[in-house]
């Protein structure tokens, strides 16, 4: 079964929680409506984006950008220090902090979360550790060095004297201010992650992998070459090496990277088991059905099954600030309806419109938008009722209804078997007008049936004869930004 992960703003989360039941809340304590509503809406993994502790060195950095200020101002006016916690990305320590629960309360939420069978999913953030981290003043060797100071280092006083540490950073932007860059060029950098890894794979059953492609070897070197290192020997790549050690001690163990130019591939030949589909969300969030089109039906399939399928999460603007009802509807059925992981945001689910800073620890909140909500609610209690996410898949390739009709190419439709004979198909038309298509089905014993088909998310039921499914295809007309999910099952 393809996973489907819910990713949670834990600070934002419990907060909300402490205010709505008029005592304090941390992760030892959540109410068991929480479990219950996950277990319902068929989530399989819990992600608790921004669990571990951070530090005042960073909290001060993202009290002092005034361009983070800013944003906070328009998220939550009125703002005051106390709301700013500094990012979750410039992490203290690997452990999380007590307001949010401890130790203790993560222990326990686990065990909960596996008592109503799902799993929990944390943060690591392989590429640097927040200047609040202490292998800054006490393992200097571990990062990216320089002999003098530059605008990407920062000096840090240590038991041999001052260094000139980098800041971390991704090699087309600023460097991150808040943090310190690891060095993937030494063996005692990878060894120490490989370590830090096997301890979080003890608290937890899968990592969401920051910026995962930022470490790899030809990545990092060139990201550094102007820090070069004497006589150091090349690693091995530390994804393949640390991947092998940690599945070998924790089977099943997930691993999932944030990843973006092109590397998906290369990730998850060294191991990940998902890798997000940034090219999915950047042709839905933009309404070009075409491009998305063309990215399905041209990927191999095995890189489809190992997508991370979303449209929105910590980093993206809200899907609901740039999609219609309508559009929102049939980009959802495509992320859901698709093998690989189903990956949903928090706030998603009720067409909340405000993306919220990683450094705030509160946020205003935003009444329900009733049509989205009922169309996550539609969607995510009729899909366990179906082959899709379980059974065995096929993209289709939808052909032109007549000689001169362009609109196949804004169709997706993906078959799903699991209970011979019948079957089911999600059909979405992502074009703002009517698209028709032929698809050719590839159920096996088509010919040897009348089929009813049903459309479980709307009243549409149809009669089609299987000789003539098999020898012209299923023919489809959507109306614009139609999504449809059609259960088929022989005729009595």
């Amino acid at each position: 079964m393809f996973p489907v992960l819910y990713e949670i703003n834990t600070r934002c989360w419990l907060a909300e929680l402490t205010a709505q039941s008029g005592h304090p809340v941390s992760l030892g304590n959540v109410p068991d409506q929480q479990f219950n509503l996950w277990q319902k809406l068929g989530f399989t993994h819990i992600w608790l984006m921004g669990a571990w502790t951070t530090g005042p060195l960073a909290r001060g950095e993202a009290l002092s950008h005034p361009s983070l200020r800013q944003s906070y101002s328009e998220v939550l006016p009125g703002w005051t220090e106390v709301d700013v916690s500094g990012s979750p990305y410039a992490i203290a320590d690997y452990t999380i902090a007590p307001l949010l629960g401890g130790e203790e309360g993560l222990k326990s939420f686990r065990e909960k979360l596996h008592g109503y069978g799902l799993k929990l999913v944390l943060d690591f953030v392989p590429n640097h550790v927040g200047v609040d981290h202490p292998w800054v003043g006490r393992r200097p060797e571990l990062f990216v060095q320089s002999p003098m100071q530059t605008p990407e280092t920062f000096a840090q006083e240590t038991s041999s004297g001052k260094v000139w540490l980098a800041h971390g950073k991704d090699p087309y932007f600023a460097a991150w201010t808040d943090t310190a860059q690891l060095d993937y060029r030494r063996a005692e950098t990878q060894a120490a992650m490989i370590e830090l890894l096997h301890s979080l794979a003890k608290r937890c059953d899968g990592v969401r992998c920051d910026m995962a492609m930022l470490v790899l070897s030809d990545v990092f070197a060139r990201t550094w070459e102007r820090f070069p290192l004497a006589n150091q020997p090349p690693q091995a790549e530390f994804w393949q090496t640390a991947i092998r050690a940690i599945k070998s001690a924790q089977t099943g163990f997930l691993f999932l990277a944030e990843a973006y130019w092109g590397l998906e591939g290369h990730l998850l030949g060294l191991g990940f088991d998902y890798t997000y589909d940034k090219t999915l969300y950047d042709g839905l969030s933009a309404r070009d059905a075409g491009g998305v089109y063309h990215h399905l039906v041209e990927c191999r399939p095995e890189l489809i099954e190992e997508g991370a399928h979303f449209l929105e999460n910590h980093d993206e603007p809200r899907i609901a600030s740039l999609l219609s009802p309508a559009e929102h509807a049939a980009a959802a059925l495509v992320v859901l309806g698709l093998p690989g992981m189903r990956f949903l945001h928090e706030g998603q689910l009720s067409g909340a419109k405000r993306r919220v800073p990683v450094q705030l620890r509160r946020r205003l909140s935003e009444p329900p938008q009733p049509e989205i909500a009922a169309i996550y609610d539609r969607l995510l209690t009729t899909l366990p009722r179906t082959a899709v996410g379980s059974g065995k898949w096929e993209l289709l390739r939808p052909s032109a209804a007549w000689p001169e009709n362009p609109t196949a190419q804004n169709l997706v439709v993906v078959q799903w078997e699991a209970n011979a004979p019948e079957f089911d198909l999600v059909v979405v038309n992502l074009a703002p007008h009517p698209s028709q298509c032929y698809v050719s089905l590839t159920v096996p014993g088509l010919e040897s049936h009348e089929w009813l088909m049903k459309d479980l998310l709307g009243d549409a039921l149809y009669e089609r004869p299987g000789k003539t499914l098999k020898s012209r295809g299923l023919y489809l007309d959507l109306p614009a930004h139609g999504a449809q999910l059609f259960h088929l099952r022989p005729k009595p």
